[in-house]
């Protein structure tokens, strides 16, 4: 890629940023903006409430309504993070939302980058989901769901999205969790529009909790999700107007901010074995055969087997009154 000269100077910064902080596996090097520095307020009113000197975010979801903001910029690439503090007790069809999208420009043909928490009945843990839509590939998906290894309820733990021309690495305190390649076979079902960054609390009761069975209960309401250490550090861009040659330098951002090392793909792996209760490219269910840019790895796939014989198995849904479940949504028949 030919680069022009006035702007190697930002798009150099930003790829040396990002390398210091792939490879040294931390996001401190980078500036904590402030609120009113990098976001405004997407609806909820007085549900958002900004605490610390400007520094913190509570969004709350209540009878009336959930809440969210949104970055002030549009974004091609970059590191976006924030440490987030989920709400405790009984949050059945509660959905806490820390995601990237354009679907408010590009309406048809939008992209995303999501990280989703799905809340459980009491004495049941949080669910945290991540997915990925390229030109408004809605109806593939590209689902995974874990569960984690620490309770997201009780202290703050720092969730990250990182996305290159080539890859997306999600982390979850500074560990990769999941590892989303560009290939020649995903075509522009790979997310390559300028987006904004959101975040957002809302009533998922329709589906979260094992397809709608269980719903919100607003006498624990207000259901509180709490974000600092808000991080956007990226290549803002016109929306309309943008051009990747500005973003990306010719192989160094591609080859060198997306490294995973080998303690770094050790813990994904582990992480992956212990902790996976869902992917996209081993369910039998919903596709005749992996999506084509599926890499199956047959311990994966025998392992989630024994997790769920029907989806991923290919075997046969006993289907009585309870138990019938819709099959236009793949999110009410992937649950915990």
């Amino acid at each position: 890629m030919v680069m022009k000269l006035p702007y190697l100077g930002s798009s150099l910064f930003l790829v040396l940023t990002l390398l210091s902080v792939v490879v040294s596996g931390s996001e401190k090097r980078l500036p904590i903006l402030s609120f009113d520095e990098g976001y405004s307020q997407l609806f909820g009113d007085d549900n958002l409430a900004i605490h610390r000197d400007g520094k913190a975010v509570h969004l709350s979801l209540n009878e009336r309504t959930g809440s969210g903001f949104v970055s002030q910029d549009l974004y091609l690439h970059g590191y976006f993070s924030a440490s987030i503090k989920l709400p405790a007790d009984y949050t059945a069809g509660v959905v806490v939302a820390f995601y990237m999208s354009n679907g408010d420009i590009f309406e048809k043909n939008h992209d995303e980058i999501d990280f989703e928490f799905l809340g459980n009945i009491r004495g049941k843990d949080w669910r945290i989901q991540t997915n990925v839509y390229g030109n408004g590939s809605t109806s593939v998906g590209r689902e995974e769901r874990y569960n984690l290894w620490f309770d997201p309820a009780d202290d703050f733990h720092q969730y990250t999205i990182l996305w290159t021309d080539s890859k997306i690495i999600f982390y979850v305190d500074n560990t990769p969790i999941r590892e989303v390649k560009r290939t020649a076979a995903m075509g522009g079902d790979f997310p390559s529009k300028p987006m904004s960054l959101y975040a957002t609390i809302w009533d998922g009761s329709d589906w979260a909790t094992n397809g709608g069975k269980y719903r919100v209960n607003y006498k624990y309401a207000p259901y509180v999700a709490k974000f600092s250490d808000l991080i956007l550090h990226g290549c803002a861009v016109d929306p309309i107007e943008f051009s990747s040659k500005r973003c990306d330098t010719a192989q160094s951002l591609e080859e060198l901010s997306t490294t995973i090392t080998p303690s770094q793909r050790s813990k994904m792996d582990s992480f992956r074995r212990k902790y996976m209760t869902y992917s996209y490219c081993y369910d039998q269910t919903r596709y005749k055969g992996p999506p084509p840019e599926c890499v199956v790895n047959p311990q994966e796939a025998e392992r989630l087997k024994k997790f769920d014989p029907v989806t991923f198995g290919g075997g046969r849904r006993h289907h009585g009154k309870r138990h019938h479940r819709s099959r236009a949504s793949r999110s009410e028949t992937v649950s915990v």
